[in-house]
């Protein structure tokens, strides 16, 4: 193989932070660690021989070099061929037919016209939607919001609910639900007694997760952790060139006001006088759909800056360019610098922004 020309699989994306690298495995939906050093040989040789490589290097280095070559072997992430001309890198560029790729709608007191939303939805194009909420709701009326969209043959493809533990809603019926609805991609389940995860009906569908972690408000949103991370080449290539959680986003709030996201201060007018096109079209709605990682304060430096998603509602309010705020996210806890994570809630250089958030009354709650 040392005279073979090697070749890094195209779907394997390797991302270059401060103190560390990671290669995505956007196929597999994973990641691997690597040193900078590997990443800077792959970016500079992929497609020559192992031994053209070592020739540019003192022997010192050779054994380093074979142990890198036998990683990425065992993981399968490279191939060797004779002729690396025949393999080309993917595109990563990003583009999507819709106007709006997917959307949340929160319920509290206020109970939407789903029906009037979800034909709203069908005009921008909308293909997945998360319905939030912040009461106990009744199965059966996530029941009406599915046969609804199948009855329309709506083109949204997935669903998320994310609902409160109910102890008078028997696992059944919520697992019936799942299994009558292919559309259903995620059934979340808060301040459940335990943490649960099922197995998917199918492949990358049908998920209920119980979780014991209390959700009392959109407040709760905009946590960084690596549960949260996905090496896909959707997501990748998308957050090269636009936001990763804003691009393409439209929300509805608890209380009917449209937003780019729930969480978010700005409203474009509520639901109940305004179209979600309506509020599409003003300018400023759009303002971070193109502010990507490479130009957020210490995320541009760490290495999972293409898999994690942004968040824009809460930053430590540190950086500005201009009016945008490119400020590190505030509930991330990790240290591209050192590689460490650490309890966001706990940093005294954050207590400035979670007073501003007003966020205390939260962090105590969990």
């Amino acid at each position: 193989m040392k005279d073979t020309h090697f070749i890094l699989f195209t779907d394997c994306i390797p991302v270059k932070g401060a103190n560390r690298s990671v290669i995505c495995d956007t196929k597999n939906n994973t990641y691997f660690y690597i040193p900078n050093g590997l990443y800077d040989i792959l970016e500079k040789y992929n497609g020559n021989t192992i031994k053209n490589i070592k020739e540019d290097f003192n022997d010192e280095y050779h054994e380093i070099i074979d142990e890198y070559f036998d990683f990425l072997i065992k993981n399968k992430l490279i191939f060797f061929n004779s002729n690396p001309q025949f393999f080309p890198k993917i595109n990563l560029q990003w583009q999507h037919a819709s106007k709006i790729t997917n959307a949340i709608v929160d319920f509290d007191v206020i109970i939407h016209d789903y029906k009037a939303v979800i034909q709203q939805f069908e005009i921008l194009k909308c293909s997945y939607v998360q319905f939030r909420f912040f009461k106990i709701v009744n199965i059966a009326f996530l029941n009406e919001i599915l046969d609804y969209i199948s009855d329309i043959e709506s083109r949204i493809v997935s669903v998320d609910f994310i609902i409160p533990f109910n102890k008078n809603v028997d696992k059944e019926k919520i697992e019936q639900l799942v299994f009558k609805n292919s559309r259903i991609h995620a059934i979340i389940i808060y301040n459940a007694p335990t943490t649960k995860n099922y197995n998917p009906i199918n492949e990358n569908m049908g998920y209920i997760l119980e979780v014991e972690r209390n959700i009392l408000n959109e407040k709760h949103c905009g946590i960084i952790n690596t549960e949260y991370f996905y090496s896909n080449i959707n997501l990748l290539s998308e957050s090269l060139s636009h936001n990763s959680c804003l691009n393409r986003k439209i929300s509805i709030d608890k209380e009917g006001n449209i937003k780019n996201c729930p969480s978010m201060t700005q409203s474009f007018g509520n639901i109940k006088d305004t179209t979600l096109e309506e509020a599409l079209q003003q300018p400023l709605f759009k303002k971070y759909w193109n502010i990507t990682k490479d130009q957020i304060e210490v995320c541009k430096d760490c290495e999972f800056r293409y898999i994690c998603t942004d968040c824009r509602a809460y930053t430590e309010r540190t950086h500005y360019n201009k009016d945008i705020d490119v400020s590190k996210p505030l509930k991330c806890g990790y240290n591209p610098y050192t590689n460490a994570w650490e309890d966001w809630s706990t940093n005294p250089l954050k207590k400035k922004a979670i007073a501003y958030y007003e966020m205390e009354e939260l962090i105590t709650s969990d």
